[in-house]
């Protein structure tokens, strides 16, 4: 079968698309014709570069972290699953470690992935659009849910309104019955946000975040802050705008990851702060059930042929695209 393995770290350029034996399923696992893959920008590309030492990936590698397709064939001991099912692929192999870092994943015609780590996609969510909701909705709803601990009613703020997991934010907080502010750094990027079903949008290059925040919220202050990027200037102003007893949930740190904090408005107003990438696969199942129902959209940027990769990783390492780029082996 055709995958797309790097034998070295690099730039983009060490990816080579090759003939590798095709997997075979073992107890408790199961056969995938992959039909979607996302570039992700750390986990792909940062690694694939060799900027991630602490994931102890080894080369020969083919990465890979969110495949969706078609089951071809179980292993022994599967129940739960059929030749047929379209199924996605998550992250979490526990004990920190990750499909497509510690294991080979999804740049492929085909993969193996523990049947358990799977889900079942419904009818009518498309393949990219399963990938990236896999892939992002655990991690929406684990910062909303089981640290935010969100209520109907609460206004939220969500940093990021046109990446991957500020889109998904939005639509997660709108769907459980919240107040949504999307923040970006463009009017056509705060558009995003108002356009995925945000009631306001904040562009704070041309606005002051904590004084519009506060206005929108009639002097209140916000409930809950949604970051994964920590720029040091918005993200400590969106700090200053929680109101009493206000939550701070993060999930990433590109940005920055120092952001100065003003710790008497934390102590002051009882504020909380919550970090974790972690997520529980179950908790995709709203979202996708969401995406089959046409109440949560997806920003896909592009679908390319997995033999374009090369070309996929410049993209995403060169651009701050409002979508996720999509590998699809099927195309070539």
């Amino acid at each position: 079968m055709k995958a797309m393995i790097y034998r070295e770290f690099g730039p983009p350029d060490v990816l080579r698309y090759e003939d590798v034996p095709e997997p075979s399923p073992g107890p408790g696992e199961i056969k995938i014709e992959v039909h979607a893959c996302s570039v992700n920008r750390v986990l792909d590309c940062a690694t694939r570069a060799g900027k991630q030492p602490h994931r102890k990936v080894q080369p020969p590698h083919v990465g890979g972290v969110d495949p969706v397709g078609i089951v071809t064939e179980v292993g022994p001991g599967v129940t739960d699953r059929k030749v047929g099912d379209t199924v996605a692929v998550f992250q979490n192999l526990g004990h920190r470690n990750m499909f497509g870092i510690q294991c080979w994943g999804g740049n492929a015609q085909y993969t193996v992935a523990p049947a358990w780590l799977t889900c079942v996609v419904p009818k009518g969510v498309s393949y990219a659009d399963a990938c990236v909701i896999a892939r992002h909705a655990p991690v929406a709803w684990n910062l909303l849910v089981h640290l935010g601990k969100i209520k109907a009613g609460e206004t939220v703020l969500v940093m990021g309104a046109a990446g991957n997991l500020g889109s998904i934010g939005i639509q997660t907080a709108k769907n459980l019955g919240a107040t949504v502010i999307a923040c970006a750094g463009s009017d056509d990027r705060a558009q995003i946000g108002l356009d995925l079903g945000a009631d306001y949008a904040i562009n704070y290059k041309t606005s002051d975040l904590k004084t519009e925040a506060t206005r929108l919220t009639g002097g209140k202050g916000l409930d809950i802050v949604y970051d994964n990027i920590a720029n040091p200037e918005t993200t400590a102003a969106a700090i200053e705008a929680l109101g009493f007893d206000g939550r701070l949930v993060t999930a990433g740190a590109h940005g920055g990851p120092i952001v100065p904090v003003n710790f008497f408005h934390v102590y002051d107003h009882r504020i909380s702060i919550f970090g974790s990438p972690q997520s529980r696969n179950e908790d995709a199942l709203p979202a996708l059930e969401a995406a089959a129902q046409g109440k949560m959209k997806v920003l896909v940027e592009q679908v390319m042929p997995l033999s374009q990769a090369v070309e996929a990783h410049r993209l995403v390492e060169s651009s701050p695209a409002t979508g996720k780029i999509i590998l699809d082996p099927t195309l070539g």
